[in-house]
């Protein structure tokens, strides 16, 4: 790497870490560009010439706090074998996580992330590439899928070759249960439900199940 792709790597990492201190010690929802520039040490101006869209800061910084999920969510699906329960696996891990660090997951999975939102993981783990040490192929795919609706592709089509589920069911129940984790994820955040982390899991995995029951072969 050239001194200048170098200098802008450090740049690039001294906001997303700062940012990621303000999400640790204040949370998602206090982080302010001006709070970044102050803590990095540099006027707020400067991040601009780093990041399109103040939503792509928060994106980086939040995906430094889900290393834990990406580490659980391989070690729970290398233990199955069957698609389909690698994929209802993948479901019960990602909703126990996202319900525990819900600002978390809205950063990454739901906010408008402006007119660039493309490639933004690949950016990610292109400066971080050790978040991905030992991470299989296949969920490598997923977690590398920007669009939230298609991370479960790469295992519905394995689940389609192991005659679990027919071709034409996986765009209905990969959309299906993504909009009942987004429904309730932002019914939990608005506080519109009354339930602890635990229960809006619990209640989200309840429905994701009927789903999946009722569509597999």
């Amino acid at each position: 790497m050239d001194k200048k792709k170098l200098q802008k790597s450090r740049m690039w990492k001294y906001f997303v870490e700062a940012a990621t201190e303000i999400i640790e010690e204040e949370g998602a929802r206090a982080v302010t560009i001006r709070k970044v520039a102050d803590r990095a040490g540099y006027n707020s101006a400067t991040i601009y010439n780093y990041f399109d869209e103040f939503s792509h800061l928060l994106f980086f910084a939040s995906m430094r706090l889900m290393k834990e999920y990406t580490v659980e969510v391989t070690r729970r699906m290398n233990d199955k074998t069957c698609a389909l329960d690698q994929y209802m696996t993948a479901w019960e891990c990602f909703c126990e996580y996202s319900f525990q660090q819900p600002d978390i997951f809205h950063s990454v999975f739901i906010r408008d992330l402006g007119d660039n939102p493309d490639h933004l993981l690949e950016k990610y783990y292109e400066f971080y590439p050790s978040d991905l040490v030992d991470v299989p192929e296949e969920i490598r795919m997923s977690l590398l899928e920007q669009n939230v609706v298609k991370r479960g592709n790469p295992i519905l089509k394995r689940a389609v070759e192991q005659g679990s589920l027919d071709l034409e069911k996986i765009e209905s129940l990969n959309e299906v249960t993504i909009l009942i984790w987004q429904g309730m994820l932002m019914n939990f955040l608005n506080n519109r439900i009354d339930a602890t982390p635990e229960e809006a899991a619990s209640r989200t995995m309840f429905y994701v199940k009927e789903i999946i029951d009722r569509l597999k072969s």
